[in-house]
């Protein structure tokens, strides 16, 4: 079993910045896609960034490319949202997930929420 802890939201003025964390713990997988997601009032939950097992590859929505960084640190088994420029449409949940080889991001956190207020 993996477990998924976010933290490092919270409130913050619109062109401010945050820092995410995800700490994984339990079965650590060496080679999983790690994500982020995030999830408004009344929205799906929807794709914000996701990291290669070996920091190689990010990948990002276009609503938050220039303005989020994903990075990973595997000594801690940690992974980072590093949020620059925030705008109210970035206030959601956030979720951390973890997708095995061939799995599908099966693992999530219980999520951290981000307010951006104006």
């Amino acid at each position: 079993q993996v477990q998924l802890v976010e933290s490092g939201g919270g409130l913050v003025q619109a062109g401010g910045s945050l820092r995410l964390s995800c700490a994984a713990s339990g079965r650590t997988f060496s080679r999983s896609m790690m994500g982020w997601f995030r999830q408004a009032p009344g929205n799906e939950r929807v794709f914000v960034a996701a990291i290669s097992w070996n920091g190689s590859d990010t990948y990002y929505a276009d609503s938050v490319k220039g303005r989020f960084t994903i990075s990973g640190d595997n000594a801690k088994n940690t992974v980072y949202l590093q949020m620059n420029s925030l705008e109210r449409e970035d206030t959601a949940v956030y979720y951390c997930a973890a997708a095995p080889i061939g799995m599908g991001y099966k693992y999530w956190g219980q999520g951290t929420q981000v307010t951006v207020s104006s």
